[in-house]
């Protein structure tokens, strides 16, 4: 069944479960009538939908379990507090804060809070003055409960279709970053460097959020020891695109010099070329991966690779005398490296994968409180958008109450700012103009229903079909999202017995005025450019650069090392880096008013990056480190430099500019001095590689205690603060 399963499209696995349970729930409407319940059955559905995770079968059934508990709850009190004016007014803010800053704990309460939030609000809308108080929470547990089993199901008959789909948009996003890594490798475009500079920064932030997706569904496919040979399998995907990146993500010289020097060689355009091809082959298991089948590298890989090593030869030969043949050499050493990952994917696992999958994983009530807690600053983005959330809710709902607005379903007011309002300024303001044209094409359309929908079985199939393309689109295309679910929710009006002209109005009028309000929230409550603290991410990714460094140095100062910490500082170094990224992107779609130290932002980056790419060189080294343990003379010059650069990169902004200066000539002069001997004694030329990689992040040192010490605008501390 598995085999035959994953040769269906992962899109459409994706939507089964969505789809057969709406079939199923207008089944049950159809054959028992009860047209008058076929909102909040359809939305309890829509609801589950909403919070379902990817998890093994037993993590599954207990967020099933966990999901019915919370939609009850929230149902129920939803349901006794309705019309009674200013407690249902505080039960809603109350429940809004709560919910959100449950988010804190991680992805898995994060999504049921919301969905638990989300089923509030379906409760007032399906809310009906003549139905007994019980049956809105019946029917919309039914739908959950529904839902739920066919997710099972489905999950039974595709176990690893979630975890496939993860792994194998992790070697779609590292294919992406190779190709924007080969860009570097074109010797007629050398002056767009800084460009691809920052393209690169993006791929790469691009590609640890989606390692980081991949990370957290191993985990809870692994962890209490489960360990079944698919899972293996991915975990051993994951561990080879990881070593993939990290060779790739190596800077080994200043890409402009290497361009010039290799100009009119054909040794620069065979690397790019075998970057270029590299990307296609992560394409390539990607695709084998979505169809099931077993990755078979092309032929025309394995000549490049001997292309390239014949290249080299010959140009060592003619140039014997360029003092950067050392680092070229590691650069193809690298390319090598990466060509024997994707090798191995190729050939059928000899042993089960061993390592362990690490990340955060919060548990118990005490230590889930004590979490919670340290968000309760506004520091927190999380705790701003809890504070904003619950006041525009508290505002939207005294609204309804006051002017009676419950019979024209006023709270679709709530329902817009709830999914509309997001925790940043830039995210909020893509969704605005998002729900607004999916809303006022969706009322267009549903204008129309009443002319392409006589009969009862018509009205259910349109709900189906919105319902399956609003669940399809709703993670890459808002826009249709919303349009989607706005022809659904018309439908079901229909279905019910209500005018369906006479809710479009008020369906279009409360989104705007929805969109209106979470755009003020979002621009003036606690808005999130007065919190932007630069100087504080920059130091937090500086010293996580350091502690990187330092876990490679101990590698080599002691002969091995702890392959886990070693790992978890790695995504430490590179999460940081892209909450760097987030930040300065974030800085750039904000008002320009607000931006003023946009630059900085961009040259810190391109820094960081460059300094990461120095480290992650030693990193893709340390195979190769235990022959250097065995030199006492190379060790007692570069373990002292390194942990001077590790020093100085710890206290970078404290040190005043004399103790810079001083300790930063102490490592210019110990690698100068260290480098003429190694060029004095060709015998100790496999030393050089390690030395020149800390004398490329010794050059970056003054430029970025620089950015660092720039003076912050003291006369408006609550705005960004400069680097």
């Amino acid at each position: 069944m598995q085999k035959k399963g994953l040769q269906l499209n992962s899109k459409i696995i994706a939507i089964l479960p969505i789809a057969i349970a709406v079939n199923l729930a207008c089944v049950l409407i159809w054959l028992l009538q009860i047209t008058d319940q076929s909102m909040p059955l359809i939305l309890g559905v829509i609801a589950a939908s909403l919070v379902d995770l990817d998890h093994r079968l037993s993590g599954r059934l207990k967020n099933i379990f966990y999901t019915l508990i919370a939609f009850s709850i929230s149902s129920l009190v939803t349901q006794y507090f309705l019309n009674q004016g200013i407690w249902f007014v505080l039960s809603m803010t109350a429940m809004t804060f709560v919910f959100t800053m449950i988010g804190a704990v991680g992805q898995r309460y994060s999504t049921i809070a919301f969905g638990t939030l989300v089923v509030s609000l379906y409760t007032t809308l399906a809310y009906i003055p003549d139905t007994p108080w019980y049956i809105n929470p019946l029917m919309i547990l039914a739908g959950t409960l529904l839902y739920s089993v066919i997710t099972v199901t489905v999950h039974l008959c595709f176990p690893h279709r979630p975890l496939q789909e993860k792994v194998s948009r992790a070697f779609v996003a590292l294919g992406a970053y190779l190709d924007a890594k080969a860009a570097f490798f074109d010797p007629d475009d050398i002056e767009q460097l800084a460009n691809k500079q920052l393209t690169l920064t993006m791929k790469n932030s691009q590609l640890i959020q989606v390692f980081n997706e991949c990370r957290t569904a191993l985990f809870y496919r692994m962890r209490d020891n489960h360990r079944y040979s698919y899972t293996s399998k991915m975990c051993r995907y994951y561990m080879a695109a990881q070593e993939i990146h990290e060779c790739a993500n190596s800077s080994h010289f200043d890409y402009k010099t290497l361009a010039e020097q290799l100009k009119n060689a054909d040794l620069i355009f065979r690397i790019q070329r075998l970057l270029e091809l590299q990307a296609q082959a992560c394409r390539d298991i990607a695709h084998a991966l979505q169809k099931a089948q077993d990755y078979q590298p092309q032929a025309r890989l394995e000549r490049a690779i001997q292309g390239i090593s014949q290249s080299f030869e010959l140009y060592a030969q003619q140039h014997q005398d360029n003092s950067a043949l050392h680092h070229i050499k590691t650069l193809l050493d690298n390319l090598h490296n990466i060509h024997c990952q994707l090798q191995s994917l190729s050939q059928p696992i000899q042993t089960p994968e061993t390592r362990t999958i690490y990340t955060e994983n919060i548990t118990g009530l005490r230590q889930i409180v004590r979490h919670i807690g340290r968000h309760f600053t506004f520091q927190s983005q999380l705790f701003r958008h809890a504070m904003r959330l619950s006041l525009v809710v508290f505002f939207c709902c005294a609204l309804v109450e006051y002017f009676h607005l419950q019979a024209d379903r006023g709270y679709w007011i709530l329902l817009t700012i709830i999914f509309v309002c997001q925790p940043n300024y830039s995210a909020t303001k893509l969704r605005l103009k998002q729900r607004i044209i999916g809303t006022i094409l969706g009322v267009i359309v549903g204008s129309l229903l009443p002319y392409m929908t006589s009969t009862l079985e018509a009205k259910l199939a349109v709900v189906v079909i919105a319902s399956t393309l609003f669940y399809f689109f709703r993670s890459n295309n808002y826009s249709f999202s919303t349009f989607f679910i706005t022809i659904q929710v018309l439908a079901s009006f229909d279905i019910m017995g209500f005018d369906l002209y006479a809710a479009l109005l008020p369906r279009l009028i409360d989104t705007l005025i929805g969109t209106a309000l979470a755009w003020f929230a979002v621009s003036y409550l606690w808005s999130d450019w007065k919190y932007l603290q630069l100087d504080q991410v920059s130091q937090q990714v500086i010293k996580s650069q350091a502690n990187y460094l330092l876990h490679i140095i101990s590698h080599l100062q002691f002969g091995r090392g702890d392959d886990l910490k070693y790992r978890i500082v790695r995504r430490e170094a590179h999460d940081n880096s892209t909450r760097l990224s987030t930040t300065i992107s974030n800085m750039n779609n904000e008002p320009k008013k607000y931006a003023r130290h946009l630059q900085q932002g961009f040259e810190l980056l391109k820094l960081n990056t460059a300094l990461l790419g120095y480290i992650s060189a030693l990193g893709a080294y340390r195979e190769q480190m235990q022959k250097l343990t065995q030199d006492v003379l190379f060790l007692s010059e570069f373990y002292p430099i390194a942990k001077k650069i590790i020093q100085l990169l710890d206290n970078l902004p404290s040190l005043s500019a004399v103790q810079f200066e001083a300790l930063f000539q102490q490592i210019d002069q110990g690698i100068k001095n260290s480098l003429a001997q190694t060029n004095d004694t060709p015998s100790r030329a496999v030393f050089n590689m390690p030395m020149q990689q800390l004398n490329l992040m010794a050059q970056l040192l003054p430029p970025l205690y620089h950015l660092v010490q720039t003076p912050t605008n003291q006369d408006r501390p609550n705005e960004i603060t400069a680097v």
